[in-house]
């Protein structure tokens, strides 16, 4: 399947993979205001056997055949930010 890659200008490694290109109208309205300015980032021919670094190529295809959008999110770890540890010293807090 030929797919379009592109990458929301608002949210940081947040992509959407439609499969024409610049047809932004399968996007739910929400979801299109949510990312903001898309910038075109990659043309490729995917298909079931082709690797993926951070999708699941089975789910990007059945998204694309099932809506004509699959959107791909940062992962996880990239979206928990650690809090600094406080601890109660004599003085007051410390970290």
């Amino acid at each position: 399947m030929h797919c379009f890659v592109y990458a929301s200008l608002r949210k940081a490694d947040t992509y959407v993979w439609l499969t024409r290109q610049g047809d932004f109208s399968v996007l739910p309205e929400s979801l299109a205001l949510m990312l903001g300015d898309l910038r075109f980032v990659l043309e490729v021919e995917l298909d079931a056997q082709r690797k993926l670094p951070k999708e699941d190529v089975a789910a990007v295809l059945a998204n694309l055949q099932a809506q004509g959008w699959h959107l791909q999110l940062p992962p996880a770890h990239a979206l928990a930010v650690p809090q600094p540890v406080l601890k109660e010293s004599p003085g007051g807090l410390d970290e």
